[in-house]
């Protein structure tokens, strides 16, 4: 039979006991731990690439928050250059385009040649010189023309037939060409309603008509449609001072 140990010698072995199954279940857990491990990073490992990972200190961190503190939020996104495209040589429909709109150019120029051009108001008055007056309403408007500007430029004389023009379609005259002519105390060379007959073989007569025929047409145009009134330049009536004056053509002076 072995001697009984004292009680404080059997407590020490059982502790020492303890210490070192507790150590080598340590041991069991780490063993397992390292194993479940490297079943699991190996694959993840295999995905993301055999490069170490690199490690993280807090001063790259430090950096990156220094970073992101300067970004704008108002600054516009860096825009990534295109690439450059490759430099071409001039194809065969570069040719054809090119050489239809040469065409075209010339086309144009052709038809800007054969087109007529703007005829100058003396050219017009050779146009229609000659014509006789095709109704009483132009018959009236040349004698206008004739007793009040027949020794004035032809710039003059289709100015007065203007006037006559828009007094008619003013509505502060009569509507009609003969009545606005005629009307008491407008136009010098009317005697009681009547206008005096003209000297109708004359070259004064034969330009009055072709201006009375531009100003009808419109062909050509020296006045707005507000001047109304016009009086020569030698003399003064009181009504000119109320007036705005527009121009002076020769002798006459013109108002609106």
């Amino acid at each position: 039979m072995h001697p009984h140990l004292p009680v404080q010698s059997h407590r020490s072995e059982k502790r020492v006991q303890m210490k070192f199954s507790v150590r080598a279940a340590g041991f069991a857990v780490a063993a397992f731990v390292l194993a479940v491990s490297a079943a699991w990073s190996g694959p993840l490992q295999a995905v993301e690439g055999s490069a170490a990972p690199v490690a993280t200190y807090y001063t790259d961190h430090d950096g990156a928050a220094t970073e992101v503190a300067e970004f704008s939020l108002n600054a516009a996104p860096a825009e990534t250059p295109a690439p450059a495209a490759p430099a071409v040589g001039p194809t065969i429909e570069d040719a054809r385009v090119q050489s239809l709109g040469l065409m075209a150019d010339h086309l144009v120029a052709l038809a800007d040649a054969t087109l007529p051009r703007p005829r100058s108001l003396g050219e017009l008055v050779e146009n229609y010189a000659g014509l006789a007056p095709q109704n009483g309403e132009e018959d009236c408007l040349a004698s206008a023309v004739y007793f009040e500007a027949r020794g004035e430029p032809i710039e003059g004389q289709l100015a007065v037939a203007e006037v006559v023009l828009n007094r008619t379609q003013s509505g502060r005259y009569p509507t009609t060409i003969c009545e606005v002519v005629t009307q008491p105390w407008q136009f010098s060379f009317v005697r009681r309603g009547n206008i005096p007959a003209a000297d109708r073989n004359s070259e004064c007569w034969r330009r009055a008509v072709a201006i009375a025929r531009i100003a009808e047409t419109g062909a050509s145009r020296m006045l707005p449609r507000n001047v109304l009134w016009y009086h020569a330049d030698y003399v003064s009536p009181s009504w000119g001072r109320r007036l705005a004056r527009n121009t002076k053509i020769g002798l006459h002076i013109f108002y609106s």
